[in-house]
């Protein structure tokens, strides 16, 4: 999983929410905080924190639950 944007209040909960979806499905990740606005841009991220699973987007510009994030992670 890769959660893109600066360090601030909502990427860091896209963090703990993202870490709670997976634990919760009990899957096997790497988590990488992506802060360069150029690998950013290479997503085509315009607003952020946005979460990247399986090097697709799935949530750009909003914090979704936690159940969201495990819908979109199997």
């Amino acid at each position: 999983f890769k959660v893109l944007g600066p360090s601030c209040e909502k990427g860091s909960e896209l963090i703990i929410r993202t870490v709670k979806a997976a634990n919760s499905l009990d899957i096997e990740y790497s988590l990488e905080k992506v802060m360069d606005q150029e690998k950013i841009m290479e997503f085509g991220v315009i607003v952020t924190p946005a979460l990247v699973i399986d090097d697709h987007v799935k949530f750009t510009g909003n914090i979704p639950s936690v159940e969201e994030i495990e819908k979109a992670m199997v």
